[in-house]
């Protein structure tokens, strides 16, 4: 085997979820045990901090306090939406990138992101071979969205997906303790996939759960939700629907976009919210049913204190796997999960190419949606529970999270 010797680099890309930071400690403490990675350093923001020169020198951290990374939720060294041109139109970014990897003598580099995170990767190791510099480079998976193909599922989602049930049993015991009936609509995030409002059905399986549940995989009828919104109404007194922020008609418009404009970020994603206070506010004019638009927003994505320790696990897992991957050699690969056979649930860990991951999207599949369009099946239940068991083991602190506190010191280039 070629035993390549030299520094390791670790960034983390896109939304946050409430264990990335697991999957970096996976990173960081595998990386600071092996003998042939002469230093471990942070990007501050993601690939912009490689731009810009500014990277963390990890082995001056605390093991006590990057230990705590387990259960702290959001990106602990800063995270960043940038676009990567392609190196045939725009290669100074490149140039800059592999500058800043031969100062640091930078020989392995791991990108903890989504989609759009896995072509960065891809682009970068791509354009490094080009010019001869070897390096090794891994995706690791991260996104509450479960929108990654190549994986069975995705560190980020189980957490986010229990928080969503939680929350969805929550909400459905509060809004049916009064006489005088209520319409409860929940937004919960998903552009494309559907894979976190699905997780309203887990909340339903315990018999606390959605009425309704509308994912983006099927067309939203407006006039055929409102007819079934009406119908629960009545004939329960109350009715709870969960929808996917990216919710679009049969013509493929959003939504969220009726009646607003809709700002889109630096890869020309549509940024969401609203598509569940349009809803209500339909049925308010309609009906004129007392009715509670709740977004779920960035809560989904940041309860460390609801995370599934098998989630927190998992995450670890792919971070730690991917510095054993590129130690052996592999390189331009995710670290992916295959779910094996049989009653008790376990995954193995193994290597997707880059070019699969990249800015593809896993949605759920249409044979698990319920045939009337406003529930899941079985399956869905049967695939989603093993994600979400198991209570994090998050320590407390004057009966508050406590969460690590990085010094973040900035690096100097060896001499």
């Amino acid at each position: 085997m070629n035993q390549l010797k030299g520094a390791c680099l670790f960034g983390q890309s896109g939304g946050p979820t409430s264990v990335i930071n697991a999957s970096a400690l996976g990173v960081l403490e595998t990386a600071l045990g092996q003998e042939c990675v002469t230093q471990v350093y942070g990007c501050a923001h993601g690939v912009k901090g490689i731009l810009e020169d500014n990277l963390y020198d990890v082995r001056q951290e605390d093991p006590a306090e990057l230990a705590l990374l387990r259960y702290t939720p959001s990106s602990a060294l800063g995270s960043c939406r940038y676009k990567l041109k392609d190196s045939g139109q725009d290669d100074a970014d490149y140039k800059r990138i592999l500058e800043i990897f031969q100062k640091y003598d930078i020989r392995y580099f791991f990108y903890n992101g989504g989609n759009d995170s896995m072509d960065t990767c891809n682009k970068i190791s791509k354009y490094l071979m080009s010019q001869n510099y070897e390096c090794r480079i891994i995706g690791v998976p991260k996104t509450i969205d479960n929108d990654l193909a190549g994986t069975d599922h995705c560190p980020g989602f189980g957490s986010a997906a229990k928080y969503i049930a939680t929350s969805c049993m929550e909400i459905y015991h509060d809004a049916n303790v009064y006489d005088t009936g209520t319409v409860v609509i929940v937004e919960i995030m998903g552009r494309n996939a559907g894979w976190l409002t699905a997780a309203g059905a887990l909340a339903s399986f315990q018999g606390a759960g959605p009425d309704l549940i509308y994912l983006p995989e099927r067309p939203f009828d407006l006039e055929q939700s409102m007819a079934q919104i009406q119908q629960i109404y009545q004939r329960r007194g109350n009715c709870l629907v969960a929808l996917s922020e990216g919710i679009l008609d049969a013509s493929g418009k959003f939504i969220a976009e009726y009646g607003q404009d809709v700002a889109t970020d630096a890869f020309g994603h549509k940024q969401m919210g609203g598509a569940g206070a349009f809803v209500a506010n339909e049925v308010k004019r309609r009906f004129g049913y007392k009715v509670r638009s709740i977004e779920l927003s960035l809560l989904q994505r940041c309860a460390a204190h609801c995370a599934s320790q098998t989630d927190i696990d998992e995450a670890y897992l792919a971070g730690k796997t991917a510095v054993d991957l590129a130690v052996s050699g592999v390189t331009d690969k995710m670290v992916g999960f295959e779910r094996q056979p049989g009653p008790v649930y376990s995954v193995v860990p193994k290597a997707v190419d880059l070019a699969v991951t990249a800015n593809t999207e896993k949605k759920v599949p249409l044979e698990w949606i319920s045939s009337d369009g406003v529930g899941l099946t079985q399956d869905f239940i049967d695939y989603a529970l093993p994600l979400i068991q198991g209570e994090t083991q998050l320590p407390f602190a004057n009966g508050l999270p406590r969460f690590a506190q990085l010094k973040k010191i900035k690096a100097s280039a060896p001499k």
